[in-house]
């Protein structure tokens, strides 16, 4: 179980009164996990920072799995959807060191949430078999895949992009 934030608080950060991973209330099924050269305190802050980094990256499918590629291509965009397994989950107000104070937890893309998931929007490069290579990760090595969704425009791009774009 990740350890508790509690003991090591910024100014202005607020922990909940519970650990949130005891209500609960779902059950979820990793499809694979995020193979990185990244480990605690070595990772990038975030998937632009790992881009500009460079690094080998790619999603080790459960062969169970596999089948569910079909219609994915290189090159494509997709939603990468992981589990970030080894963060704290009780801290509901973050001082991230980016921004000018205190912020809430759902204003924030960090791994330090209620609910650990991690969303990123990456390029697959490779395709063999059950492995997926993609372009870049904040993730740590091993962390677990929930979902692969394609990136869409006309679905997942706010529409004031679309117009400017």
């Amino acid at each position: 179980m990740p350890a508790s934030s509690t003991d090591a608080k910024r100014p202005g950060e607020v922990a909940l009164p519970f650990d949130p991973a005891d209500r609960a209330e779902a059950s979820l099924t990793f499809i694979g996990r995020i193979r990185s050269p990244w480990s605690k305190g070595e990772g990038p802050k975030n998937v632009r920072t790992a881009r500009e980094m460079g690094c080998d990256a790619w999603i080790e499918l459960d062969p169970a799995y596999a089948a569910g590629l079909t219609g994915i291509n290189v090159g494509q965009a997709i939603q990468l959807i992981y589990w970030v397994d080894r963060g704290t989950r009780d801290l509901i107000v973050q001082t991230p060191g980016h921004a000018d104070g205190p912020r809430g937890v759902f204003a924030l893309r960090s791994p330090v949430r209620p609910n650990p998931i991690a969303l990123s929007t990456v390029l697959i490069t490779s395709i063999d078999g059950a492995r997926i290579g993609i372009d870049a990760t904040d993730a740590w090595d091993g962390t677990p895949v929930l979902d692969i969704k394609p990136w869409i425009e006309t679905i997942d791009a706010p529409p004031h992009w679309r117009e400017t774009s």
